[in-house]
């Protein structure tokens, strides 16, 4: 069941969204060269608690970071540790959620890590613009296939995939609700826009294929052909006359 939102609720949500987006900002600061994950990881936690905000992901069913630090070919949920040390020509995908007043901001992005190649650099672009969009689609009435759609038609244009095994959603009192947001045209995308509904939108484009692999770790979800994949992602409500961006400073 989709959840619509009260003016309350989106208001504790936009404060959960602005801690996530703030934890980005005070990480983007450290992201260079000889850094760990599990200092990223660190670091983003302790702002978190400072702003009286708990971490989404700290034991979601069983995931042991506080945000989910993911390097080059890792598309989504890698786990920061002690042993992955950045370097040079890297690219990151930091995944962060914030917990406040019981409503969850949910947010991602991929930075550069020091000198990187234009390729990689132009992946991170066109993973963000494919983010805006498929955003510009949210009006009330129309669907989440539109958001889809348009997202899947950018990235492709650009000569690159989108990842078919993982979605966005909805997000709320709950970290991940209904409904489900690809970011690929699919007919079970059929869900209709309404104000109040609040939704994370977070396209992962791939390089390569969009086929990917899970380690046995269990959590992360790397590319298939080992190139590098980007992550950028926004909770969203849906407005009387478009969306508002709830994750930013």
């Amino acid at each position: 069941m989709i959840k619509i939102k009260s003016h309350h609720e989106i208001d504790c949500m936009r404060a959960a969204g602005r801690i996530t987006a703030e934890t980005f900002e005070v990480l983007k600061e450290h992201i260079k060269p000889g850094i760990s994950t599990l200092e990223l990881d660190r670091l983003a936690e302790q702002y978190i608690h400072k702003c009286g905000a708990t971490c989404s992901f700290k034991n979601y069913g069983g995931f042991p970071g506080s945000i989910c630090a993911s390097v080059n070919q890792v598309v989504v949920h890698g786990i920061p540790n002690r042993h992955t040390i950045l370097k040079d020509g890297d690219i990151i995908s930091l995944d962060i959620g914030a917990n406040f007043m019981g409503f969850h901001g949910d947010a991602a992005r991929t930075f550069p890590v020091g000198n990187i190649s234009k390729e990689a650099s132009r992946l991170i672009e066109v993973t963000r613009e494919s983010f805006f969009r498929g955003a510009a689609k949210i009006q009330p009435d129309h669907r989440i296939i539109d958001i889809s759609s348009a997202i899947q038609a950018y990235v492709e244009e650009n000569g690159y995939s989108v990842v078919r095994a993982l979605v966005g959603h909805g997000v709320g009192s709950e970290l991940h609700e209904a409904p489900e947001v690809p970011n690929f045209a699919t007919k079970t995308a059929r869900a209709r826009l309404v104000p109040g509904m609040t939704i994370a939108i977070e396209p992962m484009v791939n390089q390569g294929t969009y086929e990917v692999n899970t380690l046995s770790d269990h959590w992360t979800v790397v590319t298939a052909d080992g190139k590098l994949s980007a992550h950028y992602e926004n909770t969203v409500v849906v407005t009387n006359s478009g969306y508002e961006i709830l994750t930013k400073c």
